[in-house]
This record gives structure tokens, sequence and C-alpha cells, in this order.
């Protein structure tokens, strides 16, 4: 199989150690970030540093991007200097960004429209698991799209699961994820308050269950985040969790699916951000489950 030219666009916590993981694998990558500095320290590690997102990319290549939201994600790929005409026929554009499904399918059509390939592909994994090349990645898109991505995305998770043909299938399995991830912690936070309010240490018992009834890493690793309240650094922050939950609420109005977890979550992170908490990490809304109960 000929090499694939790969333009890397979005160089934040998650995607640069992606990017260097690309790198490593000996690809050719041309890296774009809307801060250059950022991007220009990839230059080390042998990657080519574009000033636009159409100048990431070359016709026929392989276009990724793992951007934080929707606007980010259609400007680089729309706007001016985009990289949907400069991918051209015969491209393939992965966005491995946690989005909207309507933004999903809105580009896989604009880019059949122009002769190239989308596939939706986000993960699940921090950054520490995007470094470590640990990611968990769902797809969904058409089959040409999953062949000629199938080696990138080896290199860059631990599994790759298919949720079928429509591109915006993919999205709506991470934005479920999201959800049960964020209700998870909610549910953790409660936990932790009533034993410490009982006389019992936070840690011990995040301890005990990350070890015994819920014993995976959900409950391992975020339990003994939020009983060290080691919030900083973020992880994912607060805000972009408000912008998941957000969408989370706008698909499942549309499906008329009442979800009354997901209006909960959405009024701890807004009390979160209205206390200026939004840089912290999502697992910091348990500081207002805390402060409910009086223990702050």
């Amino acid at each position: 199989m000929t090499t694939p030219h790969i333009g890397f666009l979005g160089l934040g916590s998650m995607g640069a150690p992606m990017a260097r993981n690309l790198l490593k694998s000996g690809l050719a990558v041309t890296v774009y970030n809307r801060t250059r500095a950022v991007a220009e320290a990839f230059a080390a590690d042998g990657a080519s540093i574009a000033d636009t997102a159409a100048g990431a990319v070359v016709e026929g290549g392989i276009a990724i991007t793992m951007l934080s939201n929707d606007a980010a994600l259609e400007a680089v790929t729309l706007g001016q200097d985009g990289l949907l005409h400069k991918l051209g026929k015969g491209g393939l554009h992965i966005s491995m960004s946690t989005v909207s499904p309507e933004t999903s399918k809105k580009l896989a059509a604009l880019h059949a429209a122009n002769g190239s390939l989308f596939l939706s592909a986000p993960v699940f994994g921090r950054p520490e698991a995007a470094a470590a090349s640990k990611l968990w990645i769902v797809q969904s898109g058409s089959g040409d799209a999953k062949q000629r991505a199938k080696a990138i995305l080896t290199i860059l998770g631990q599994g790759i699961h298919d949720f079928g043909d429509d591109p915006a299938a993919a999205n709506v399995v991470k934005l479920s994820g999201n959800f049960m991830i964020l209700a998870a912690i909610e549910t953790m936070a409660e936990a932790q308050a009533l034993a410490e309010k009982n006389g019992i240490d936070r840690a011990a018992l995040a301890s005990f269950f990350g070890q015994t009834i819920f014993a995976c890493p959900i409950y391992q690793n975020y339990g003994r985040t939020i009983a060290e309240r080691a919030f900083e650094p973020a992880g994912f922050k607060l805000e972009l969790g408000m912008k998941d939950v957000r969408l989370v609420r706008d698909v499942a109005e549309a499906a008329m699916v009442p979800m009354p977890l997901a209006d909960l979550l959405h009024d701890r992170l807004l009390t979160s951000l209205a206390k200026q908490r939004g840089k912290l990490d999502w697992t910091g809304i348990e500081l207002v489950t805390a402060e409910d109960a009086a223990l702050r």
C-alpha cells in the first residue's frame, strides 16, 4: 500500500499525542493548529507545518481532524482556506472530534459532492490513553472510507468498533458514552459525599468499589480523581463537558427521548460554569455536590 500523506488538524490535549504517534510510525504528516506556535513544536518530530487548514492536506490524501467543537470543525473544513476543496477527489477526511450527528451528515454529503470520503471516528480515552495508543475508536461511514482509514486508526487506538454506514451513528455512540461517563461521575460524587458525611474516608470508598463491584477504568480512575479532588490539570475540561451535554439533549429532543439525568447533569455543569470552573476537569462537578452537602 502506498504510504499516505496525512494532514492532522487540531493539536490540543488529545490531538497532540495522536499526531505524535503517527509521526513515530514513520508516516508523512503535516500539522495545522490555529495557534501556529503549538504546531511548530512538532517540527522536531519530523512534521511539516501548515499555515492554513488547506495547506495541511494534499489532493487525494488523508485529513484527520481532532477539534473542540462543531464550529471549529466546520471552520477548518468549509471556511476560507478550508480543507474540503483541497482534499478533492479520492481524499479521505477522518473526523475524530466529538460533534453533533447533524454536522457529520452535512460534511459527509459535501465531501461526497466533491469526490472525497468522510468517516466519523470519535474516540474514548483521555490524553494519557491517546499517548499510549490505547484509545477506543467508534466509526461509521462507507466501507471504502473504513478500509482506507483502518491502518491509520490501528496506530491510534487499541480497538475499532463499527456502527454501520450512517456517518451520524458514531457521533450518537460517542455522545451516549460521554453522557454515561458524566452520569457515573455524578454518582460517585454523591456516594463519596454520603460516605464523608458519615465519617468514611472518600479515597477508601473509591478504592473499594474500584476493585470490586465497579472494577473498571471509569470508576477506578475517575473515582480516585474525585476522592482526591485532583481537578487540575484538566484531562477533559468541564466547559467541554457542557458542550457534550448540550449536544446530548439536542439529539434526545430531536428523537423525542426524555433524558432526565441529562437535565440534572446540565444543571450541575451550568452551576459549575457560573462559579468560574470551566477550565477544571469535568469531574469538578463534584464541588457542587460537596457544597450542597455542606462539605465545602
